[in-house]
């Protein structure tokens, strides 16, 4: 996740909320940097204030759609009226919120368009006899229930919707982190070396010596 929004407090705060929720957020105070970011890296969905200095939210709205990104737009404005809905969907944005917002609302309208933004994956991912539930946040194996933190969840489901590929450190560190992440640290690896220990026996992560990580495929 990608928040664009000038108004450092309330983008501080919708920040740490979508954190909470355990979403990787980076955090833009204007239009330019926001810009740069989403450049660098793929979002799965931004949520951008439509009045930013540097550049207005939708110039760099249609930046977005026009570079062929699958990255989906909630677009903010202080302004509800439905001509201002009308206008911002038609420059390409997703979805539209006014402000004041409710959170939970936001956090509804993300996963939403999150959902559209990937390929689409199983109600469940499983190998093995380990089962994963995206919906509710569970995790089981031999039908025993996995008591994850947020980034061990992240991880094993980015590596059970692989689909058996190998997963580099430096994606695991962009899909389940955020930029303030230190890339030169051994995060992934710690990470993962807790979440064998709580999966247990028969090992299901490999190590691809050079390239990252994976779950093998059944089959």
């Amino acid at each position: 996740m990608l928040v664009v929004e000038d108004e450092a407090a309330l983008a501080d705060a919708v920040a740490r909320g979508l954190r909470r929720e355990g979403m990787a957020v980076d955090v833009a105070y204007d239009g330019v940097d926001g810009h740069e970011k989403a450049t660098v890296t793929r979002y799965d969905v931004i949520v951008l204030d439509r009045d930013l200095p540097g550049m207005s939210g939708d110039r760099l709205c249609a930046e977005i759609v026009s570079s062929g990104s699958t990255t989906r737009v909630l677009m903010l404005t202080a302004s509800g009226t439905l001509a201002d809905k009308v206008d911002g969907l038609s420059r390409g944005a997703d979805d539209y919120l006014a402000k004041p917002f409710d959170f939970p609302e936001l956090v509804a309208r993300c996963r939403a368009l999150g959902r559209r933004a990937t390929p689409a994956t199983p109600p469940m991912l499983t190998a093995d006899d380990v089962v994963l539930d995206p919906a509710r946040r569970t995790v089981s194996r031999a039908g025993r229930s996995l008591d994850l933190t947020r980034k061990e969840f992240g991880v094993l489901e980015v590596l059970l919707a692989a689909g058996g590929a190998v997963v580099s450190s430096e994606e695991l560190l962009e899909r389940v982190w955020d930029e303030n992440a230190d890339p030169f640290t051994t995060t992934v690896r710690v990470t993962v070396m807790t979440l064998r220990k709580k999966l247990g026996d028969p090992g299901l992560i490999e190590t691809v010596v050079g390239s990252g990580y994976r779950v093998p495929a059944a089959g």
